[in-house]
């Protein structure tokens, strides 16, 4: 079984072999398209939050989850010591291929680097903290990664909108969820399917609280168009 469904597909569009995109499958009973054009995008087509996140970044900045190496490569443009990680060996690949000159292919949890001043974790990063629970290793990592005046850039998104509402105004939603904003993804492409993994979308007062908890200080930088936002954490002084 193919382990590395993303990877596949985005080397696959790397080298001129694009025929179609990644299928995405969630516990909220979506089928959604993952297209592959998207994560090579400049860094005109980003979203203006991305875009917000890359204007902020100072010193070494560590890019996890950097995937086809679009952020890191435009911060290397600009002069910015950057280290892309990604989970993905494909991933790895085609962002070296593009000219990511520090790529590394591990886990965050794996990781034993450098600390950073910046620590970027864009589209939704923060989703490979799995749970709410998973939070506390999550953030333990990126702490002991992070330089003490150093920054934590993260967006997630508020998927309340998704649930239906009842005649409250509240939200129906499942008794067996934990909390809302855990999802469980797989991905397909050329009929190969990936096994169901966590993921976490995180509305922004729970990840305050969740922060403060773990002894970071967080701010809302900005909010999107439909329910997302870019998140600074910092060591609490």
């Amino acid at each position: 079984m193919n382990e590395d469904i993303l990877g596949t597909a985005l080397l696959d569009y790397q080298k001129g072999n694009y025929s179609e995109d990644i299928t995405t499958y969630s516990s909220l009973n979506e089928e959604d398209v993952l297209p592959l054009p998207y994560m090579f995008r400049s860094f005109k087509e980003m979203p203006e939050i991305e875009q917000k996140a890359l204007s902020m970044c100072s010193g070494t900045v560590l890019d996890v989850g950097c995937g086809t190496g679009s952020h890191g490569l435009y911060l290397q443009d600009k002069g910015v010591s950057v280290t892309g990680l990604d989970a993905s060996k494909g991933a790895i690949d085609v962002s070296m291929l593009r000219g990511l000159k520090n790529a590394v292919h591990s886990n965050l949890e794996d990781y034993q680097g450098q600390q950073f001043q910046t620590i970027l974790i864009l589209m939704n990063g923060v989703g490979l903290a799995g749970t709410l629970n998973g939070l506390e290793t999550f953030f333990t990592k990126l702490k002991s990664l992070l330089k003490e005046d150093g920054q934590i850039l993260l967006d997630s998104s508020d998927i309340i909108y998704m649930f239906e509402n009842d005649e409250d105004g509240g939200y129906w939603i499942p008794d067996n969820v934990n909390y809302y904003g855990e999802v469980s993804f797989s991905m397909e492409y050329k009929k190969q399917k990936s096994e169901s993994f966590p993921w976490l979308y995180i509305d922004y007062n729970t990840l305050q609280r969740a922060a403060s908890y773990n002894n970071l200080t967080c701010e809302l930088v900005m909010e999107g168009e439909h329910y997302d936002y870019l998140a600074r954490l910092t060591h609490m002084k």
